[in-house]
């Protein structure tokens, strides 16, 4: 595993992460990707951490809290070896998100209980309103929670690149998370990536599978599980997206599953600006796939090139 800087927060982290989300379970209608086994769940945290990921990213709404537990029995004894994230604002996706001063306090407070531990490396706001992010108040508060301790560093997880563009230019940022793959470039066609490295923020990718679609192994006939969010996306956009991996795989010569995987967590990982990059992670097998793509290093820049053509030709958003 190689490792990069998280922005000039003084943290080092794996350049491929643990994205939390689905290891959290099912949740209220389609807002997770179903249900999950914890004895699996644990046993991917446990291999992520022998193959030396370090950057564990969840939220205080991933499974109502339950990603948060099951990471911190999982770094349980080792918790140094962890950079854990976690977010503030939503607790449930079913209740209206709160980033009052005083609501991102509890939230904190509570996410260290249930995480088993007496700080946090860093906290982000969970998709904030413009206001929220220019806020003193907010700003003050973030501030108090560093200088108790509570937290090493905070951050925004942005809705998209727009927001986080909005964002860093209303306030004195240290970290941003955004989506960011093969399928989703707009980090780098709005400029957002380029702004983020002359300012010499951490930048965390997320989504770089795009929701698992980049394995290749996601057909037009997929059927997803109960309470998985794909099922609510339109067809047009899952067949866009199920094409679409198949003509960029095919650009880069690459077959579906493991080395698809791997190839597109290495065009994430082309740009020094990534800190790090999130995969979804709930099986230890993902685990070990997932890590292995470190060591690979980049993608060669002419497959990098020919990702880029593609999606200068396409458009991988269907309009609703």
């Amino acid at each position: 595993m190689r490792y990069r800087p998280l922005g000039k927060t003084g943290l080092q982290v794996s350049e491929i992460g643990f994205g939390a989300w689905g290891i959290g379970g099912r949740t209220v209608e389609q807002t997770s990707y179903g249900d999950t086994d914890d004895r699996t769940s644990l046993a991917a945290l446990d291999r992520a951490l022998e193959r030396g990921i370090t950057f564990f990213d969840t939220s205080a709404a991933y499974g109502n809290g339950h990603s948060e537990e099951l990471i911190g029995r999982a770094v349980r004894g080792r918790r140094s070896r962890a950079v854990v994230a976690t977010k503030a604002g939503y607790e449930a996706w079913d209740q209206a998100p709160d980033f009052s001063p005083s609501a991102i306090v509890v939230s904190t407070e509570r996410s260290l209980v249930r995480l088993g531990t007496d700080y946090l490396d860093l906290l982000q706001l969970h998709n904030p309103p413009l206001d929220i992010v220019s806020s003193p108040a907010v700003h003050e508060v973030l501030a108090g929670l560093v200088r108790s301790g509570k937290i090493r560093a905070w951050g925004v997880s942005a809705k998209g690149p727009d927001e986080a563009l909005q964002a860093l230019q209303a306030g004195d940022i240290a970290v941003i998370q955004a989506n960011f793959n093969m399928m989703d470039v707009r980090v780098l066609t709005s400029g957002l990536l380029a702004e983020i490295e002359r300012l010499g923020i951490g930048f965390i990718a997320r989504t770089p599978l795009c929701f698992g679609f980049l394995s290749g192994t996601v057909g037009h006939d997929s059927v997803f599980p109960p309470g998985d969010h794909r099922a609510r996306w339109p067809r047009a956009q899952l067949a866009n997206w199920v094409d679409g991996a198949a003509d960029l795989m095919a650009a880069i010569s690459t077959s579906a599953g493991e080395a698809a995987v791997q190839a597109a967590l290495r065009f994430c990982l082309s740009f020094p600006a990534v800190s790090t990059t999130i995969p979804g992670i709930m099986k230890p097998l993902e685990a070990d796939q997932n890590a292995a793509a470190s060591l690979l290093g980049p993608l060669p820049r002419p497959a990098v090139d020919a990702i880029l053509e593609i999606n200068r030709s396409r458009q991988f958003f269907v309009s609703a």
